[in-house]
């Protein structure tokens, strides 16, 4: 997150960049009470929320930062709606049974979450092909998170890998918890992260959907993601010990590439 945070500090036109930041701002903090908070604090962020859109004044700086932005980025309304209805998804993840599962949690929760500053990046308006990509690097990122995070998924009681994938691999959640390196681990992480490569592939296209002072940090985010794809095969069956990052040199490259597509074309400010 950290990376992302830089690529969109250096990437994104000045104009645009404290809008993101913004919409980043309300989706941790809504992804926070999810996590930590009871349903009585989401409730009463989520009417703190709609009171804010509707009156145009926020009882805090965050909420009438977002009222501004939304008065810049119209079609930020429509994201926030989606997102703040998509909250039972999350409050009552415990895991999935099959791929089924979890393709309705990432219509259900994370792209509403990721089109928060999706929306903003975007075309003003158009014909769905943008958002089947945004869908694509979503799918591609949670399923990677999913991986990456075992150990601290299990932590906190719940685990993002289906439990049918499990079993084809003979793998099970008492091994994870565990960090056993058992046979079919290797395998289970070869394959989720195939999956992730695959969905960010795909999601390459959305540059081609976007204005082009979107399109370097869009391309970064995809890269970066790649990066940390190659770091967990690398970690094979050790990857239910503890997550990993991609390496900070390439990481970095792709960061200065990218600024430099973004100066060629006069989008930074």
């Amino acid at each position: 997150m950290r990376t992302s945070y830089l690529a969109a500090r250096t990437l994104l036109p000045g104009a645009l960049l404290p809008h993101v930041v913004v919409a980043t701002a309300v989706m941790h903090h809504g992804d926070n009470l999810l996590d930590t908070g009871s349903r009585a604090q989401r409730a009463a962020w989520e009417r703190r929320v709609r009171a804010a859109l509707e009156t145009g004044r926020g009882d805090d700086p965050m909420l009438r930062a977002l009222v501004r932005t939304v008065a810049v980025h119209p079609p930020m309304r429509a994201a926030l709606d989606a997102y703040l209805v998509s909250a039972p998804a999350e409050l009552d993840f415990a895991g999935f049974a099959g791929e089924d599962d979890y393709q309705a949690y990432l219509d259900a929760y994370s792209l509403p979450a990721f089109m928060l500053i999706g929306c903003l990046l975007g075309p003003d308006a158009e014909d769905g092909r943008y958002r089947a990509a945004c869908r694509a690097f979503i799918d591609g990122s949670q399923r990677l998170d999913f991986v990456n995070d075992i150990a601290e998924d299990l932590a906190e009681g719940r685990l993002g890998i289906p439990a049918e994938t499990l079993e084809r691999f003979s793998v099970t959640k008492e091994d994870l918890a565990a960090g056993r390196a058992v046979p079919g681990l290797r395998e289970l992480a070869r394959h989720q992260v195939g999956l992730a490569e695959c969905a960010l592939r795909e999601a390459r296209e959305s540059s081609g959907f976007v204005p082009a002072s979107s399109r370097p940090l869009l391309e970064a985010l995809v890269e970066v993601e790649l990066l940390t794809a190659s770091a967990v095969r690398a970690r094979g069956p050790q990857v239910s010990r503890g997550s990993v990052r991609p390496s900070p040199v390439a990481a970095l490259g792709v960061l200065l590439r990218a600024r430099r597509k973004a100066r060629a074309g006069g989008f930074r400010s």
